[in-house]
């Protein structure tokens, strides 16, 4: 057993205890304190009739639940574990705060009491993808890995199993990142944009959680950094460890480039970039970002064996059916304008997309051009709709019907726009370039119904 895990919990005896959000990463570490016969309440705006079964069997193990409209009203505390999505700023966690009480999260515990290296990746876009791939590229080389953060399991619940020898590898957002103090062994930055400025304060408070991943590194930490992207590579200046970096437009004194369809690390040839199973540009980015994460963890014919066999993750760019010649892509996870322009980019013809969705705040002008470029029809439906259609008429290289624009109310309408527009082959995308939260609980839910619209299309 890990005794740091031991010493931790031990070290919130007596304490009270409030666990702000119960949705499902929460939940394990409710348990856990339960478990370890700790006092918690938590804490949830659902109200108590629209509750879950397994929340209430919480309660019946012992936890005292405060929900509805004013969950966070009236509160006291010694130890607060907010909710990733819950700025450290508002109202009353500052009040909280200013009477005592420490505010931290199922994350930073993980990180006091994780026993072995932890890999971090963040980003405003490619961080599960990366994430996933070095998970996969340390496992064909024998290590056992741990994945979690934004994906997988809450790893605090799992920190007891761990070991020296073992790896963490962790998908970390800007919301766990905003109060983290300390940071990964290994810690990679894809690339930064624009994101969630409907969260964050401003764009350099953005920029600032981001870098948490990095600043509390000593001197044997690595930073990885996407050279192409002007803001990461800003960052390899203040590091207090080692450097390297990624980049597919040039060569970096040190670190991983692409050049004549090969991938080098320090001019040795790691593999083709046509071994690369997943399509685009931005993938090929991901591998090398992972291939410079893996040194000295795994070999480059590990990465190179996870390339030619790695289908991508779900919700990136998937291919969701073959339909009449019309190829059905799924790219939900597409939230943020960059994200939707690299999977604009990974194809060759003119596309049909389907975007729009909850507002984030965040600017779509880039988005404009890039639509006339790569899209023959455009479906817009959810709140932004009208944004992103004035973002592509007034860009430069628009003219009338190039592309074609149509409007649907919902996914499904959108879905059927598009299969009256599409002929053989065509290539049909959801890459909506906005979050989810208008008209869906978040990018899965969106994904898997656009999937199940698309698989219900008759011949």
């Amino acid at each position: 057993m890990n005794q740091l895990v031991d010493r931790y919990f031990e070290s919130l005896r007596g304490k009270k205890l409030l666990v702000l959000g119960i949705g499902v990463s929460n939940r394990p570490l409710i348990r856990m304190l339960l478990g370890r016969g700790l006092s918690v309440t938590a804490c949830d705006k659902t109200p108590r009739e629209r509750l879950e079964p397994e929340v209430l069997e919480l309660e019946r193990e012992g936890a005292c639940l405060h929900v509805g409209e004013g969950y966070l009203d009236g509160l006291s505390a010694d130890v607060v574990f907010r909710t990733p999505g819950m700025h450290p700023n508002i109202p009353e966690l500052v009040r909280l705060r200013e009477q005592g009480a420490e505010i931290t999260s199922e994350m930073e515990a993980f990180f006091e009491v994780c026993p072995c290296t932890i890999l971090g990746v963040t980003g405003s876009d490619g961080k599960t993808t990366t994430t996933t791939l070095i998970s996969r590229i340390l496992e064909h080389a024998g290590r056992r890995v741990f994945v979690g953060g934004n994906i997988g399991s809450p790893l605090l619940p799992l920190a007891g199993s761990m070991g020296p020898d073992d790896l963490a590898v962790v998908e970390l957002s800007s919301f766990q990142l905003m109060t983290m103090t300390r940071s990964p062994q290994i810690a990679v930055v894809t690339n930064l944009a624009p994101n969630h400025l409907d969260m964050h304060r401003d764009m350099a408070e953005y920029v600032a959680a981001k870098e948490n991943i990095y600043l509390h590194q000593d001197a044997g930490g690595k930073l990885v950094l996407n050279m192409d992207n002007a803001i990461t590579a800003s960052f390899a200046g203040k590091a207090k460890g080692s450097v390297e970096l990624f980049s597919r437009l040039g060569v970096p004194e040190n670190g991983v480039y692409l050049k004549d369809g090969t991938i080098y690390r320090n001019g040795k040839p790691i593999m083709a970039q046509a071994d690369i199973l997943i399509p685009g540009l931005h993938n090929v980015e991901n591998y090398m970002a992972a291939a410079c994460a893996v040194e000295g963890l795994a070999s480059d014919a590990d990465i190179d064996a996870v390339a030619r066999t790695f289908g991508g993750v779900e919700h990136r760019i998937e291919l969701v059916r073959t339909l009449n010649g019309v190829k059905w892509y799924n790219d939900s996870i597409a939230s943020s304008p960059s994200r939707t322009i690299a999977g604009l980019h990974s194809f060759t013809q003119k596309l049909i997309l389907i975007a729009g969705g909850y507002d984030k705040h965040i600017p779509f002008e880039v988005l404009g051009p890039e639509i006339c470029a790569h899209c023959k029809t455009l479906i817009l439906c959810g709140a932004t709709a009208d944004k992103i259609r004035r973002a592509v008429t007034s860009a430069p290289e628009y003219r009338p019907g190039f592309p074609e624009i149509a409007e649907a109310d919902t996914l499904a309408g959108a879905v059927e726009l598009a299969r009256k527009a599409a002929v053989p082959g065509d290539v049909v995308t959801l890459s909506p370039a906005c979050a989810a939260f208008d008209q869906f609980k978040n990018f899965m839910v969106r994904g898997e119904t656009y999937k199940k619209l698309v698989m219900e299309l008759e011949k």
